[in-house]
């Protein structure tokens, strides 16, 4: 390889095959310059771009270009470094903390009805079957996942969704979202959000009338 760097105009160039030629600032002959020699650019090259190059000389006494550069144009080694992205234990929290946060909007309306069923009747029976049957229901969902992976008998879906209808349906959601279990099969899905729009409508309608009804 020649120690000299040469520089040149490109006047021919085929983009699609990825070559073209070089005419050397000096005057001789035109120079081969394959897209290869060019890998460290952030562009490729167009007509008439200034060139700076290496020689080598081929085995059939042609010159071509190598360790070639378009001058003007930065190499991707002179770009700035990339910002550090999120961890992924950060961006874990951050699902987490968007997760509850549905959680919370979901359960707004039937933990105020609960409650509010819990003083006006002393019975506070709906109240304590939402946190206990949603960890049931969570498990179930874990245990019929890792069935699922072993291919053994599994739990019916018909059961999960009487445990989501007792209560059980907030644990089952968080379950859909963590274990990434039934949260793709949309039949599964229709009957899931129908249990959890009677629940919402259920405390609602008590909200509104439960009260009135209690002699």
């Amino acid at each position: 390889m020649d120690a000299d760097l040469h520089s040149g105009k490109l006047v021919k160039w085929k983009d699609d095959r990825g070559f073209g030629f070089i005419q050397p600032d000096d005057g001789g002959k035109e120079v081969f310059l394959h897209i290869s020699e060019l890998k460290d650019s952030v562009r490729r090259p167009r007509l008439n771009d200034t060139i700076h190059y290496y020689c080598v000389i081929n085995s059939d006494g042609k010159t071509r270009a190598v360790n070639a550069s378009i001058q003007g144009v930065r190499k991707r080694s002179q770009l700035p470094l990339e910002k550090p992205k999120f961890s992924g234990r950060r961006s874990s929290k951050k699902s987490i903390t968007f997760l509850l946060a549905k959680l919370l909007v979901l359960l707004c309306l039937p933990l105020t009805g609960a409650a509010h069923f819990g003083w006006v009747t002393g019975n506070i029976w709906p109240l304590m079957l939402y946190p206990v049957m949603s960890v049931f229901t969570y498990v179930l969902y874990a245990d019929d996942k890792t069935r699922a992976k072993q291919k053994v008998w599994r739990t019916s879906e018909q059961t999960l969704h009487v445990c989501e209808l007792v209560g059980g349906w907030p644990g089952g959601y968080v379950a859909q979202q963590v274990l990434r279990h039934k949260s793709l099969k949309q039949s599964y899905q229709v009957e899931f959000w129908l249990i959890v729009a009677i629940h919402q409508i259920a405390w609602l309608v008590w909200l509104g009338f439960g009260p009135a009804l209690i002699p």
